[in-house]
């Protein structure tokens, strides 16, 4: 059923703040995971995160309180500390070890989900996300670590080692992880990047960051209209926008007539 009168600026206007804050700084990450070739970083460093979350949880500290963000991140950076040994030991195979991480902090955050009732509710938080309620103090912590990140970013230091691309690279997916989930965490990292990827430079930069911006405004827009999970629209309207983008700016090439064939004597 649709329902316009669901289009809350009151709840669509936060939510959409903290994905632009999420943009920020997935873009421009999201390119240099691109093109170091290990896609599926995110979703182990954002799967790690999430099991420092839940441990937080299964100790019986309090929701989205200090320590849960300590244990989130320390869990993160173990993760980046460990991404850089296995690069420099067995590079080529970074990829699935990558793929192994992730399947291991998943299964980990099952095994302590278990025994606990609420179990399958944490585990679509951790998937999908509750970026319809985030709060004004989830935006302004945010909004300071995206301003932070973005400095040491574009001020050379991702390119200082592969620890520090992987420290900041785990930071902003811990911090985003917890207010959009790990599906919008993947889109927006990787489907952005995907789109533009026969730009580069400044422009890529901004048509990723529009394009994400147009995704998240529609999507936020059509969950609410016709009440639907925000996360997984906004991930499908990202899809759908990056698809037309990515044939709006492929390489226009000259039609040339095919060689004629020659006769084989």
């Amino acid at each position: 059923m649709i329902d316009f009168s669901a289009l809350d600026l009151s709840i669509l206007g936060p939510a959409f703040v903290a994905g632009l804050l999420v943009l920020a700084t997935h873009v421009p990450m999201g390119m240099q995971v691109l093109d170091r070739g290990i896609v599926f970083i995110d979703l182990a460093i954002a799967q790690i995160a999430g099991l420092g979350v839940i441990a937080a949880d299964f100790m019986g500290w309090e929701p989205q309180g200090l320590m849960v963000q300590v244990a989130a991140v320390a869990a993160a950076l173990a993760g980046a500390l460990l991404l850089t040994f296995t690069e420099r030991r067995a590079g080529r195979h970074q990829e699935a070890l990558i793929g192994v991480l992730f399947v291991l902090a998943a299964s980990g955050g099952l095994l302590l989900l278990a025994s606990n009732p609420h179990g399958g509710e944490h585990l679509k938080d951790l998937l999908v996300g509750q970026i319809l309620w985030v709060s004004p103090k989830q935006i302004g912590w945010l909004a300071v670590l995206t301003a932070v990140l973005l400095v040491l970013w574009f001020g050379g230091a991702s390119k200082r080692g592969s620890f520090v691309f992987y420290a900041l690279f785990s930071i902003a997916v811990t911090a985003s992880v917890q207010v959009v989930g790990v599906y919008l965490v993947f889109s927006s990292l990787i489907i952005p990047a995907l789109a533009t990827r026969e730009l580069s430079g400044t422009p890529r930069l901004l048509a990723a960051w529009a394009l994400g911006a147009v995704g998240y405004a529609l999507g936020l827009a059509a969950s609410a209209v016709f009440d639907l999970p925000s996360g997984a629209v906004v991930v499908w309207v990202l899809a759908v926008a990056a698809v037309m983008l990515a044939m709006l700016v492929r390489p226009r090439t000259a039609d040339v007539a095919p060689a004629p064939l020659t006769e084989i004597r």
